[in-house]
Order: structure tokens, then sequence, then C-alpha cells
């Protein structure tokens, strides 16, 4: 029985093999790729993300006619503290 499955599970490595090489060619491929995109826009998704709170707060993004995406909160956001009611633009 031990050898039937030592022989179960090595074919099952042999079959798996191939699939998994071109997995590496893949990522490998895509590596350069993937670099320049954090690079550039891993700076702007920072700072998305310090601007949004948990994401769970927020349904799917959503794009308008004029392309514009956006987030839209799922409960309103608490009013924030009034100050000396002026806006700074």
């Amino acid at each position: 029985m031990e050898e039937g499955a030592r022989m179960f599970l090595r074919g099952m490595m042999e079959q798996a093999e191939p699939a998994m090489k071109e997995l590496q060619r893949l990522v490998e491929d895509m590596e350069p790729a993937m670099r320049q995109f954090v690079q550039e826009m891993g700076p702007a998704l920072n700072e998305l993300l310090g601007k949004v709170d948990d994401l769970s707060n927020y349904h799917p993004p959503e794009m308008l006619p004029n392309g514009d995406i956006i987030m839209r909160r799922k409960l309103p956001m608490p009013p924030a503290d009034e100050g000396e009611g002026e806006i700074e633009l």
C-alpha cells in the first residue's frame, strides 16, 4: 500500500512538472512589467490608501459616463468638526 501511494504521488509530480515550468516562465516574463507598475503606481496607491479607510465601508468602484471612477461609501461619513466655519480651499 505504501509503495502504491509513493507511485501515485510520483505520477502526480511528473504530470504537474510541465505546468509548474510554464508557470515559472510566465512569472519570469511578467516580472519586469510588475516592477515597472509598482515603481510608477506605488506612490499613487499609497496616497489613495491613506485617504480611504477600511475598504469594506465602500461599494465596488463604478465608472461614470465621463470616465471618472468613484467609490461610494456604504454609510455617510460622520460629520467633521465645524471648526471656525471657514473652508480652506
